[in-house]
């Protein structure tokens, strides 16, 4: 959530956090690349006007 909502806030202490989950650096990497990818690739669509599939909800509210 973080990576999507507040990436430039984004620390060592992040990956410490999720070391600590048992998530080793290329698990994190990994999870950065899917990440991005679909914050990236949401906002291409949402430039482009693409209507959002019904039944995907975002997990910290509704849509506007």
């Amino acid at each position: 959530m973080k990576l999507t909502t507040e990436q430039h806030a984004m620390s060592a202490a992040d990956l410490d956090r999720l070391r600590a989950h048992g998530f080793d650096d290329r698990a994190i990497h990994d999870a950065t690349q899917v990440i991005a990818y679909f914050n990236y690739i949401t906002r291409i669509a949402d430039a482009l006007g693409v209507e959002p599939e019904t039944f995907i909800h975002p997990p910290w509210g509704s849509q506007a």
